[in-house]
């Protein structure tokens, strides 16, 4: 009895999932963040911690957990405003493909807020603008009430899809967002009007494998720039990846 008890829960969970699921790509399209930096409200010890907003998603026929990481350097503890770097991993990936940078934002004081897509990619890519961008909401308002975040140094970033996603619902949120941050991006036009001019840094391997070079160097970076945006280019020898020394460049370009 126990025993059915337990897959009968177990079932009853699986459903839920596809439920929610399935009810992401239906939704009305949103396109908005509208979280704002405030005085937080409390206090979270330096290090990493997980978000503990997110849930199970049914993944491809498989359930996955998705939630987020927030990185506190220590400098926190000053009370004084800090750059906040939120990234977006590549298709397929998740949060803790970005571990590697926490080193370098210890080192240089900022604020890593990464997150899980609420499916294998970003919304938009693959389904209407909607779920992720209220994940994102959740989550920044849940940073600004923990940390004490400059909201002149505010970066949206992230590797391959995540990059193509941070770069168009950056520039329809460039009221909130005063940087973008794309490494081995490809093109996907923004959501909603752009607004605001973020400044842009993008930044390509050339021995990509995924997305070729030229990618970035004849259509992304000349469409930007021609839409009025200061961006900054950077091809350097590496693969489809955010090497540490890509790593130190876009987090020194965040802070100045």
């Amino acid at each position: 009895m126990l025993m059915v008890r337990v897959k009968i829960k177990v079932c009853l969970i699986i459903l839920s999932i596809m439920v929610v699921s399935g009810c992401g790509a239906d939704g009305p399209e949103i396109t908005r963040v509208e979280a704002r930096v405030a005085t937080p409200i409390t206090t979270i010890a330096p290090g990493e911690h997980a978000l503990s907003l997110g849930g199970l998603q049914l993944i491809n026929g498989t359930i996955s957990w998705r939630d987020g990481i927030l990185y506190v350097p220590r400098l926190s503890q000053s009370r004084e405003p800090l750059p906040l770097l939120v990234w977006m991993h590549g298709g397929s990936g998740d949060a803790s493909d970005v571990r590697h940078m926490f080193p370098l934002a210890e080192e240089h004081g900022v604020v890593i807020l990464t997150l899980d897509s609420r499916h294998n990619t970003w919304d938009g890519i693959d389904s209407p603008f909607g779920p992720d961008v209220q994940f994102i909401d959740a989550a920044l308002r849940h940073t600004f009430e923990r940390v004490a975040i400059d909201p002149a140094r505010i970066g949206l970033g992230g590797l391959s899809d995540g990059a193509s996603y941070a770069l168009a619902l950056g520039r329809s949120n460039g009221d909130l967002f005063s940087h973008l941050i794309a490494v081995a991006p490809w093109f996907l036009t923004p959501p909603s009007p752009p607004i605001g001019q973020p400044a842009i840094y993008v930044a390509h391997g050339i021995r990509d494998n995924v997305y070729n070079v030229r990618v970035s160097r004849h259509l992304t970076v000349p469409r930007l720039r021609d839409a009025g945006y200061d961006v900054t280019y950077l091809e350097f020898d590496g693969p489809h990846w955010v090497p540490e020394p890509v790593v130190n460049e876009l987090l020194k370009w965040l802070k100045h």
